[in-house]
């Protein structure tokens, strides 16, 4: 898939104010620090459609960016460390539950983590509530520059032998570098290839 368009539609914290459309959707989430607007960007080809910060937690409400006129890319806030207040993480996390639970037009959930860390509780916690919700699902491993190509099949290895023992088997995940623009093409092609088979029932 080539991105030709990408053009911000509006941020909200009420999933009933979110787009009208029916347009699939493709939400990105992940802990505060992973990396997820370095990697939208990286995706769509525009250096600032999603705001870059050094400050972890910098998104804090749900983001709609309209792709190519017919598909939707969601930047969600992230989970996990942020500096923000407790009772702001509750109104996220608030938020966050009743996009996924009640979204209709969600196709698939992206759930970013930090390729250089061992398996963390807080990411296979928010997996597995993804999938007791029934919520389809990828992995897209971020920051692969950072390490040998060794380390990172050791580290893909450490979270399948983790999530198979309560998965039967892996989600679908993809290896990427913002930096490096690994992975773009893997990860625009899954999204093509379902809205082409959308398009086609």
């Amino acid at each position: 898939m080539q991105i030709k368009s990408a053009e911000f539609v509006m941020s909200n914290s009420n999933v009933a104010k979110c787009p009208k459309s029916m347009l699939p959707e493709y939400a990105f989430i992940g802990r505060s620090n992973v990396g997820k607007s370095s990697l939208i960007n990286m995706l769509t080809g525009r250096r600032n459609l999603a705001k870059t910060s050094g400050r972890p937690g910098k998104t804090q409400l749900i983001n709609h960016f309209l792709i190519n006129k017919n598909w939707h890319l969601v930047d969600l806030p992230g989970y996990g460390y942020a500096r923000v207040s407790k009772s702001a993480k509750k109104t996220f996390q608030k938020f966050i539950t009743q996009y996924f639970l009640h979204r209709e037009q969600l196709i698939n959930a992206f759930v970013l983590i930090d390729i250089r860390h061992e398996p963390q509780t807080i990411d296979l916690e928010f997996m597995q509530w993804l999938g007791e919700n029934g919520i389809p699902f990828s992995i897209i491993f971020t920051k692969a520059d950072k390490l040998k190509a060794n380390a990172i099949t050791r580290h893909i290895e450490d979270y399948k032998s983790v999530l198979l023992n309560t998965w039967e088997e892996i989600p679908n995940y993809f290896i990427t570098s913002s930096s490096k623009t690994i992975g773009k093409e893997e990860v625009l092609n899954f999204i093509e290839d379902i809205n082409a088979n959308m398009s086609t029932t």
